[in-house]
């Protein structure tokens, strides 16, 4: 079941998708909850962006696992997705990486701001959650913004999963908060990375490995219990992300790891 409202984020309607697990209307029970970007491209392939959803819905219920997703569209006009997936402003590595100057980013303090001070109050009080339970998933630039609220809101996101992480955007200054981050209170935290993330470009696709390889060893030297999965082959394509649904499901559900 989903149930869907609009919320007002930087003065844009912005709509919300809750998914509730099959019993929840029959069972008087609490749920964690799972925070989602890109909400467009969650649930359903006729709401993706480019047709492919990652449907995890559909693989919650074919697995009976009780959590709640809440998935947030993603702004889709001119350079707001990366504005307000990126904390800061584009550094040095993602003009080497991109090629060229962007001055896009430095919505992402807000962004995260928002879920945590206006979103999930409204989806505690409307729904039965677990409220120190919540967890936080992205994709690409999702997952840059995902590890940011892992390091500033790490009492309130338990578990993290990153998957195929654009951190070349904020790359210096994602280094530097995690470096100075307290993360004892994260339980868990995911990463994956394709080894072919820019295709046939193999130079952009070791960089991209790179990028969130360094980022893995900053996390190993906390006390944070990890897993970070290096695909083969696997390309930054939606089609690649939803084959990593039950890696990063499962890392985040199951109780023991």
């Amino acid at each position: 079941m989903i149930e869907s409202f609009t919320l007002p984020i930087f003065n844009y309607q912005r709509k919300i998708q809750v998914y509730l697990p099959n019993n929840y209307r029959e069972v008087n029970k609490t749920y964690p909850v799972l925070y989602m970007h890109d909400g467009q491209n969650v649930f359903e392939n006729k709401d993706a962006i480019e047709g492919i959803a990652l449907e995890i819905n559909q693989y919650l219920e074919q697995n009976k696992l009780d959590i709640i997703v809440v998935a947030i569209d993603q702004n889709t006009y001119c350079d707001e997705r990366i504005n307000e997936y990126c904390p800061w402003p584009n550094g040095a590595f993602s003009e080497k990486f991109i090629g060229n100057k962007s001055l896009s980013g430095g919505k992402g303090k807000e962004y995260v701001d928002f879920i945590v001070n206006e979103l999930k109050p409204l989806i505690d009080c409307n729904y039965r959650t677990e409220e120190t339970q919540t967890y936080m998933a992205g994709i690409s630039l999702g997952a840059l913004i995902s590890t940011y609220a892992a390091c500033c809101y790490s009492h309130v996101f338990k578990r993290v999963a990153a998957i195929s992480s654009a951190y070349y955007r904020n790359q210096e200054e994602i280094e530097k908060l995690l470096k100075t981050s307290n993360l004892t209170h994260l339980e868990r935290f995911y990463l994956d990375c394709g080894t072919k993330e820019s295709g046939e470009n193999d130079e952009i696709s070791q960089l991209f490995l790179l990028s969130n390889k360094t980022i893995y060893e900053i996390l190993s030297e906390k006390d944070v219990t990890l897993q970070f999965n290096i695909i083969e082959n696997a390309e930054h394509h939606y089609k690649a992300f939803k084959e990593r649904v039950p890696n990063f499901i499962t890392y985040l559900t199951t109780e023991s790891v």
